[in-house]
């Protein structure tokens, strides 16, 4: 159990730094599964390999801030 909580415990924030406005509608999606709506707008997410797969596709879009 204790392995469960040091995974979930493992976050990293997201920030949308550029508009979605002329993106191809798949990422456009992506920043919605991200949680993220509008400029500078920040999540915290659980560090695993699904988010790391939208952030990996939208990465033009966003910036990670590793967060303690």
């Amino acid at each position: 159990m204790s392995n469960s909580k040091a995974k979930a415990g493992k976050t990293i924030r997201v920030r949308l730094y550029k508009s979605i406005n002329s993106c191809q509608g798949r990422h456009r999606i992506s920043v919605r599964a991200l949680g993220l709506r509008k400029l500078n707008d920040v999540r915290e997410l659980v560090d695993s390999p699904s988010v790391r797969g939208l952030i990996n596709q939208v990465s033009y879009l966003v910036r990670i801030e590793e967060s303690a």
